[in-house]
């Protein structure tokens, strides 16, 4: 391993398993090849279908941390984190790759306590919360911002089946939207119907 290659961050990848089904598994293997080639310059990939052992029973995360190699996999029990307030932030914060080094992330969460989670507004346009890439609704589509934080698998899915659309969102729009959505990998698309967001 070069010098290079021990000081690059190391990434992680959240992959939904239920009863011992994969979820979305060809959207986790690109964005890991994807940040891979990026960081590292590599070619070969991690075969993450032959890493997974999938527990049978129940609903886990399957936390894979990994740089040019795998360091370690987890499977953890998961339950879904409940949010009904959001707060708009402005931040300049960058994680355009899972990285597993979430402390300015958590750092800017904790320093609004009374809102469940940010969302985060980059450059005058609306991103994504801490955990989950975000989606409005029209009336007749739902658009997610066209400048992510992190593009986030199920967002990827969801844009490649039509089903999604991206767009530029100020807060100033919000009231134009009649319905919120978060979506991650663990969550997949979950529409929050009793939802606050303070963007004053």
């Amino acid at each position: 391993m070069t010098k290079c290659e021990k000081e690059a961050p190391l990434l992680l990848e959240s992959i939904k398993i239920e009863n011992g089904k994969i979820f979305n598994l060809s959207y986790h293997q690109a964005r890991c090849d994807k940040s891979r080639k990026y960081l590292f310059g590599s070619s070969d990939k991690l075969e993450l279908s032959k890493i997974i052992d999938p527990p049978q029973t129940g609903l886990y995360r399957c936390r894979i941390l990994y740089g040019h190699s795998v360091q370690s996999i987890e499977y953890i029990p998961y339950a879904a984190k409940i949010i009904t307030t959001l707060k708009v932030v402005p931040s300049a914060i960058d994680y355009g790759l899972k990285y597993a080094d979430r402390n300015a992330l958590d750092t800017l969460l904790k320093a609004h306590p009374k809102a469940d989670d940010v969302l985060i507004e980059k450059e005058g346009y609306l991103s994504d919360t801490t955990i989950a890439n975000i989606a409005f609704y029209d009336g007749l589509r739902w658009f997610t911002p066209e400048k992510p934080l992190l593009e986030g698998t199920m967002r990827a899915k969801l844009i490649d089946e039509g089903w999604l659309q991206v767009k530029q969102i100020r807060k100033e729009e919000l009231h134009t939207y009649s319905q919120v959505a978060l979506m991650n990998a663990m969550i997949g698309f979950s529409i929050l119907n009793h939802l606050n967001i303070d963007y004053k």
